[in-house]
């Protein structure tokens, strides 16, 4: 196992035949957060999953304040680890952040991506002059504060509210937890990185074809959002507005979501 592998926690499963899907987690989860869609895709896949640097799950002597200051630094992490890989090209599945990630990554080099399915994508979350991201300065302040003041009761707040009022508990629990595994400071560094984010100048070069899955109502994403990234991604693109809420659906509302990600990753846009 390679550095880059080992300090992600990478895990491949089903096939080395198949076409290699990679599967990339948003901010406060881990790769678990696939759980439901795994076992559907390793008869017919080779699935790559791993953790971002950050997550609970990885050791926090690794996290660089500096590096992750920009979402520049997970897209630099991404492409060093579909190198050490030696993945020649794959099917990026990129939940919340992850999805820019990718985007951000397929910039330099979109021989590495054949499509990218983005899941609860958000290229700003500040509103702006003819923008509507969802967030205000005011609101964004008061978040990152209630991180730093008291991050376990923030976090156990933020669980319910990000997957919906109606989800089901044991969905919220395991949110909750991967949230809690998260160190504090490096939590609120992130989240701040995130929040902060303005990628809407680089979506015009992104030219590899993009899937865009929005939940109905998404506490963190406006339907809005998705509609704007279709208008301005470069390349060929997609929107589809599922029948889930929360900003987890893959999550907390699979019966609904897995069948639509994996029609997306079968199925091409028509052009």
């Amino acid at each position: 196992m390679g550095i880059v592998e080992e300090a992600h926690n990478v895990r491949i499963l089903g096939s080395g035949e198949q076409q290699t899907i990679v599967l990339a987690h948003g901010f406060g989860t881990d790769q678990s957060v696939w759980k439901h869609l795994v076992p559907h895709l390793v008869d017919e896949f080779r699935v790559v999953l791993f953790d971002n640097m950050g997550a609970g799950t990885t050791n926090p002597d690794y996290f660089d304040f500096d590096r992750y200051a920009t979402l520049e630094g997970y897209a630099y992490d991404l492409l060093a680890l579909l190198e050490e890989l030696q993945i020649r090209t794959c099917i990026f599945v990129g939940h919340s952040v992850s999805a820019l990630v990718g985007a951000l990554a397929s910039v330099p080099r979109p021989d590495l991506f054949s499509k990218i399915v983005m899941i609860a994508a958000s290229p700003r979350y500040l509103n702006d002059v003819d923008y509507y991201g969802g967030f205000e300065q005011e609101d964004l302040d008061q978040l990152f504060e209630a991180m730093r003041s008291n991050y376990k009761a923030w976090a156990t707040g933020f669980a319910p509210l990000a997957l919906g009022s109606d989800m089901d508990l044991v969905a919220v629990q395991e949110f909750s937890r991967t949230l809690f595994n998260i160190r504090p400071d490096i939590a609120l560094s992130v989240a701040q990185t995130i929040f902060q984010s303005d990628l809407r100048e680089i979506l015009g070069m992104v030219t590899v074809p993009c899937h865009i899955l929005q939940s109905s109502k998404d506490l963190a994403v406006p339907v809005v959002v998705s509609e704007y990234l279709q208008r301005h991604l470069g390349g060929e693109s997609i929107v589809e507005i599922m029948a889930s809420e929360g900003h987890l659906p893959q999550l907390s509302s699979p019966g609904t979501v897995i069948p639509v990600v994996l029609r997306h990753i079968r199925q091409d846009i028509a052009v």
